[in-house]
């Protein structure tokens, strides 16, 4: 590995864990109550802690903001491993549908389960996960089926396809949503909105063991590069095609099924976060998915951080903030791979 690449690598990420850190502090001292850096160290380290200081730490902010670290590191991770299976740099899982497949399973958790485990409830919140995961991969069936040509998974189509799959289950999402009652209607649009407002420690702890994935996938980063060669090239080097797109895949839906599960459907950041990783740290997967990781991460606590305060007494979703930034992001490259 070259040296200069390897320093740039780690200045980006100690660069990136810092600017994370700064959100993570604005987001901690400011907002309807607002706290001093005394107040919070205080509160940290149980030096005559006060219980409403208690509440507003460790029950309302500490877990919004370690959630949502957790969820856009996931997320971009997730946007970095598609782009690199598909060869596409417009890829993103949700353009592609798997945003979509996943929260329509969650509503339908919501739906089915309302009157018998509470979405609140540890069995609740463990299972939500696992309904984001079957409607993570039912979309990513339905996109291998359609998007394959002659055996091949075209990048055009695959867009195309997931654009169609992701509207499909949209309107399927709001259909059984307009059957809820009104208590769980207006959980589940807050909800689908991507918002972090309802972060708890549970919701934290149900994302942790699908970030074991995480080895997983850095292990075998080195495989993302061989990937962007031509299928022939890829075969006289070893290389079992199907086989590493799947594990690629089923990974980077789990942790995306995961996500979703707990802080609704955030576009963009699967797509914003790689781009700039790339231009950040070259073209070397080992490299450029742990910084896909870390842009995330700085992304949706700065959204967060945004849509809780400039709009306060209002508060606006961060999904919509991303959005705000991630649509314009779209068009642009859109129109730059054209040309």
């Amino acid at each position: 590995m070259n040296k200069g690449s390897h320093r740039r690598f780690w200045t980006v990420i100690v660069s990136g864990l810092l600017l994370a850190a700064a959100a993570a502090y604005l987001s901690l001292t400011n907002g309807a109550f607002d706290l001093s850096v005394l107040d919070v160290i205080k509160t940290l380290l149980r030096f005559h802690p006060q219980p409403e200081h208690d509440l507003v730490v460790f029950e309302f902010r500490l877990p919004r903001i370690v959630l949502g670290g957790l969820v856009g590191f996931a997320l971009g991770m997730a946007g970095s491993i598609i782009q690199g299976v598909t060869r596409n740099g417009l890829a993103d899982p949700g353009i592609l549908g798997v945003n979509a497949g996943a929260g329509l399973s969650v509503v339908l958790f919501m739906f089915i389960f309302q009157g018998s485990i509470s979405a609140s409830g540890w069995l609740g919140v463990m299972m939500m996960p696992m309904f984001g995961l079957a409607g993570g991969v039912a979309a990513t069936t339905a996109i291998y089926l359609f998007a394959k040509e002659k055996g091949k998974l075209d990048p055009q189509r695959l867009i195309l396809v997931g654009i169609a799959i992701a509207s499909g289950f949209g309107a399927l999402t709001v259909y059984i949503s307009l059957k809820m009652n009104p208590s769980d209607y207006e959980m589940a649009v807050v909800w689908l909105a991507g918002s972090l407002q309802s972060a708890n420690w549970k919701f934290v702890v149900t994302m942790l063991p699908w970030l074991l994935l995480l080895p997983v996938i850095c292990m075998r980063a080195h495989v993302l590069d061989l990937f962007q060669l031509s299928g022939e090239s890829q075969k006289s080097l070893g290389v079992s095609v199907q086989r590493e797109q799947n594990i690629f895949l089923l990974c980077s839906v789990g942790l995306v099924s995961a996500s979703v599960a707990v802080s609704g459907s955030i576009a963009f950041i699967g797509l914003i976060a790689p781009h700039l990783a790339r231009q950040l740290v070259g073209l070397r997967h080992v490299h450029i998915i742990p910084v896909s990781g870390v842009v995330g991460m700085i992304i949706v606590l700065v959204g967060d951080f945004i849509g809780k305060t400039v709009f306060a007494p209002a508060e606006l979703a961060v999904g919509i903030v991303v959005s705000i930034i991630g649509v314009p992001y779209f068009i642009f490259l859109l129109i730059r791979s054209r040309s």
